[in-house]
């Protein structure tokens, strides 16, 4: 019988250095816009999962917030609807909306809340319409994009109460005060989320390595920035990328302590950027 490989001393080492960030960390809040590769990549699935259910076996307070435009865009073409997106949103009449509430709520928040079950954490779904979490109003342009949502109000006491004994996981959509539905922009919905619950951290997993001065230069990684830069940058960045720096600002002003994007595409990336000196990505600080 092979003996058990016994623990090296960068293992111990990597352990010690987690340790005063355990400390530091618990009793916190983390919201996480969990998207990109991380969600659909099986291995990332997993790996995530087990980042979860340790932030919280080690008393940090995870919340998760999701979309899934791949799922719906999927869906929507296997229906024989039209995939149409205006200054980088999704074109949505009601039957879009519709479709949009299964596939999140129906398919990718049931599909995360099993992932964490079977890695020991238990998780509650929730969107914007459960317990009036999101008060939502039409976006400025929603005359060109129809029903597509932004939060005005995150009512925190719903994903309290939830989170006291569970994970909170949010898909990102909502209703206005007269019950119509709309999409929301899932890194909008996180820095709300944040920002609603002064949590000491927002992270975005995206597929780059974070902020890139240069977009097509991995190596313009900006691994530091002020809010005040962000929002001096923000006219100038196109893409995915500025939502998600805008979400950031708008976490920062909201009371979040720090933000961070970081590389959903690296396993364990979430621990990398919590628990380790060197951290992974963007931080964005007051």
């Amino acid at each position: 019988m092979t003996p058990p490989e016994r623990p090296t001393n960068e293992s111990v080492a990597t352990l010690l250095e987690a340790l005063p960030y355990i400390r530091e960390f618990h009793g916190r809040t983390v919201v996480i816009k969990y998207g990109g590769a991380a969600m659909r990549d099986p291995a990332l699935t997993e790996a995530f999962a087990t980042d979860i259910v340790l932030l919280k076996h080690v008393g940090i307070n995870p919340v998760i917030v999701h979309g899934g435009g791949p799922e719906i865009t999927e869906f929507m073409e296997r229906l024989g609807m039209e995939v149409k997106f205006v200054e980088g949103l999704r074109v949505s009449d009601a039957e879009t909306v519709e479709v949009a509430k299964m596939v999140l709520l129906g398919k990718v928040n049931a599909d995360i809340l099993l992932r964490l079950r079977r890695h020991g954490a238990e998780a509650v779904g929730l969107g914007g319409e459960d317990g009036g979490l999101f008060d939502v109003r039409p976006v400025e342009n929603s005359e060109k994009v129809g029903f597509v949502g932004e939060i005005e109000h995150v009512n925190v006491e719903v994903i309290d109460h939830v989170a006291e004994d569970y994970v909170p996981v949010i898909a990102s959509v909502g209703a206005d005060r007269d019950g119509n539905s709309y999409n929301i922009n899932a890194d909008e919905a996180a820095g709300k989320v944040a920002a609603a619950l002064g949590a000491f951290k927002a992270i975005f997993l995206t597929d780059v390595a974070g902020w890139l001065a240069d977009a097509g230069d991995e190596e313009s990684l900006v691994s530091r920035a002020t809010v005040a830069e962000v929002e001096e940058a923000l006219l100038g960045v196109e893409g995915g990328m500025r939502p998600k720096l805008q979400a950031c600002a708008d976490a920062i002003r909201g009371g979040t302590e720090f933000a961070h994007i970081i590389d959903g595409r690296v396993p364990h990336s979430l621990l990398l950027e919590l628990f380790t000196d060197a951290g992974v990505g963007t931080m964005v600080t007051p």
